[in-house]
């Protein structure tokens, strides 16, 4: 028993050294401290670093300041700027570069002219001192962007160029580092910026050239593997660290180019993302902020005056330097007081590239103790005040989204979307589903419902059984993306009758089904008919054909014959376009008519929509070669038509959809027909559909008579 006890106290002594219980510590803190401190208002990120603080070598004493922890915190700051260049909108970030590069102008030169003044004639340091000080002002670390990602808005425009501005003024100081360093060893000479340009030339190269081909070739040779494809992530993240290592800049520029990279190769609704953000925020990047606190030594308050004044001059300068940036960049582009408050939330925290700087400063004998002490109570300021300006500004900006939004829908009549995917072959449906997760709305509770039509006959029910075990893998699917997949399986005499009952029973928005296979002719009278479903199902009807996988799409085409957005289901449509190009990080071109490209104009600005639309005018719609020979193979065509009887019917566009199969036959395509006005629907004829195969029989020729040459002769 008194060996027992011993062995237990030996495993508890200070530092601890094993490395399940340090690992449990670790855990427990993450799990506890956001929990605990969110019943005060506090944001969890503060207490994680509070946490640090108490748990670190000058708190307590119960972590010791390892290799391991410093692994793991690595992992979590390479994290934080691989996820923010994931996250980044391409398409605002390519809108609205200028202001990025505005923003990173502002927040690198500010600091740095309010900083060296103060370091060389307040603090009375040498001239390397003071600049290498001033321009650690300059950097700072997206500390509180979890926050912004948590709550949803991390697309805004705001955050956009904060991001951009933040690799821009980093990359400025950690190239000034390597120059100041290049000067105090007297290697600044020509050889030195050959090498350096050459060494980012050919990173930058790697990454933007190479690494897309590489991650394009492996998504598509194993697109099973889905576990595999994290891996592969991973390990491109870890190498573009080391890369940018190599080229002479930091680790961190090199996760944030690899997000770059890779942005438009993984949705953000996509199973890989979610996992990719699950992982993150539950793990690396809390262990990263628990290890800033941990670097935290509050007893050098106490050590003297001048410490306590270097470290307050320090913090009011790098605070004050960060507003006056945010400021600037308001009053320019005319934002918000909130928008200001967001801006200077996210780049006011100072931690990994500051500590970088002062670190290797100090190693090098440039700077003083007082510094590098002065510099880590700044860390502790900076990340407070960051993390309750961030939260404050961006639970303003997520209620006032909101507010629009639910205005929006309630202009719109658009209720708690709902989308039905039909599966005559489930071997089709993963696609399908994947099209689902990419369109749905996030807001949405409702799930996404798989339905499966059986015959009324003898092997009915062995039928349904054998649905129900196929579906199971894509239950699987849409829970991995955090998608909840309802499945249906009713019998029907016809499946076109039997998509539109179960598409008014479960009153669904959207209906999915796929591209109509090639039948023969008395398929055509007693099988499916693809006619049927458009006529009947008085939904928003897309009719998808994928032939490849959506990471080899380059653009969106979006076609729009004249008077298709009088429809009632048009602005919806607008919107799934939208939050396509938004997920495949590709821009929009729109196919249509001066008037009709106003009209779809209007309608984003009214929805608020974040989209640019690339447009080319068509005047002569009979004329379809004029609009296939602009397209490409890597092009999404969106193709939007009209049902008969509605009110922008045309008869003239009945066999665009033929010349348009024909045209397109290796690309992704999609045939949207949006819920329209008609008074009544065509599926009151079916509601005494009988089941007899005569009455059956009668009715596809009869419907075949009606429109023999009509949309979509192929089933």
């Amino acid at each position: 028993m008194i060996e027992f006890f011993k062995h237990l106290l030996q495993e508890f002594e200070l530092p601890l050294s094993n490395p399940v219980l340090i690992f449990s510590l670790i855990l427990f803190i993450i799990l506890l401290s956001p929990i605990l401190l969110k019943k005060i208002n506090i944001p969890g990120i503060i207490g994680l670093i509070i946490s640090g603080v108490i748990i670190g070598p000058h708190g307590l004493n119960i972590l010791a300041k390892n290799s391991a922890v410093d692994l793991f915190s690595t992992i979590g700051l390479l994290y934080i700027m691989f996820i923010a260049g994931l996250e980044l909108d391409m398409n605002e970030f390519k809108a609205n570069r200028n202001k990025s590069v505005l923003f990173g102008f502002f927040t690198f030169i500010l600091p740095l002219s309010i900083g060296f003044p103060v370091c060389y004639y307040l603090l009375q340091y040498d001239f390397n001192a003071s600049f290498l000080t001033a321009s650690m002002f300059a950097t700072h670390t997206l500390v509180a962007y979890p926050i912004v990602s948590k709550l949803g808005i991390a697309k805004n425009q705001a955050v956009a160029i904060t991001v951009g501005g933040t690799i821009l003024t980093d990359t400025a100081v950690l190239i000034i580092l390597a120059v100041i360093m290049g000067s105090s060893q007297g290697n600044l000479n020509q050889a030195f910026w050959i090498k350096l340009t050459v060494s980012l030339a050919i990173f930058s190269a790697i990454m933007f050239l190479v690494i897309p081909r590489i991650a394009k070739w492996f998504f598509k040779k194993l697109e099973s593997e889905k576990h595999a494809h994290y891996i592969f992530v991973l390990s491109v993240v870890f190498f573009a660290a080391f890369l940018a290592e190599v080229a002479g800049v930091e680790p961190i520029i090199g996760a944030f180019v690899a997000g770059l990279a890779l942005n438009p190769l993984i949705p953000h609704s996509s199973a890989l993302m979610n996992r990719i953000e699950f992982i993150g925020n539950a793990l690396f990047i809390p262990f990263f902020l628990i290890s800033v606190g941990m670097l935290v030594d509050v007893s050098v308050i106490l050590s003297g005056p001048t410490a306590l004044i270097v470290a307050a001059t320090l913090s009011v300068v790098a605070i004050f330097g960060k507003w006056i940036a945010a400021f600037f960049t308001q009053v320019v582009f005319k934002y918000s007081k909130t928008e200001r408050q967001l801006i200077f939330g996210l780049s006011s925290a100072h931690a990994a590239a500051t500590l970088a700087v002062i670190l290797v400063g100090f190693k090098a004998k440039i700077l003083d103790e007082n510094i590098l002490n002065g510099t880590i109570i700044l860390i502790l300021i900076t990340c407070i005040v960051a993390s309750f300006a961030t939260e404050k500004a961006a639970k303003k900006i997520a209620i006032c989204e909101e507010e629009i939004s639910h205005e929006d829908t309630e202009h719109d009549q658009i209720l708690d979307e709902h989308i039905l995917i039909p599966l005559a072959k489930t071997s089709a449906a993963a696609s399908l589903l994947d099209f689902a997760l990419l369109i749905k709305d996030k807001k949405s509770s409702n799930p996404v419902t798989l339905l499966t039509i059986v015959p009324n006959n003898n092997q009915a029910e062995k039928n349904i059984l054998k649905y129900k075990k196929a579906v199971d893998k894509f239950v699987i699917q849409g829970s991995a993306s955090e998608v909840k997949i309802n499945t249906i399986a009713r019998i029907d005499h016809n499946p076109a009758s039997g998509i539109a009952r179960t598409s008014k029973e479960i009153m669904s928005d959207i209906v999915i089904v796929g591209w109509p296979r090639k039948t023969g002719f008395l398929d055509k009278i007693f099988g499916e008919n693809v006619d049927s479903i458009i006529n009947n199902v008085d939904k928003n009807l897309f009719i998808c054909r994928f032939q490849k996988n959506f990471i080899e799409e380059k653009r969106l085409v979006f076609v729009c014959p004249p008077f298709s957005e009088r429809g009632i289901g048009f602005h919806l449509l607008i919107q799934k376009v939208t939050r396509l190009s938004q997920e495949l990080s590709i821009p929009i071109v729109i196919y249509a008519e001066y008037k009709t490209h106003e009209t779809i104009q209007q309608i984003a600005n009214n929805l608020k929509l974040n989209a640019k639309f690339g447009f080319k005018n068509v005047s002569d719609w009979e004329d379809f070669e004029s609009i296939s020979d602009e397209m490409k193979s890597t092009d999404l065509v969106v193709f939007n038509l009209s049902r008969k009887g509605s009110v922008s019917y045309q008869s003239i566009f009945d066999k665009l959809p033929q010349k348009f199969e024909k045209s397109f036959d290796d690309s992704n395509v999609i045939l949207v027909y949006p819920q329209d006005d008609r008074k009544e629907s065509a599926m009151d004829a079916y509601e005494d559909f009988t089941a007899s195969p005569l009455a059956k029989g009668i009715e596809a020729i009869e419907q075949i008579g009606r429109g023999l040459g009509s949309i979509l002769k192929k089933n």
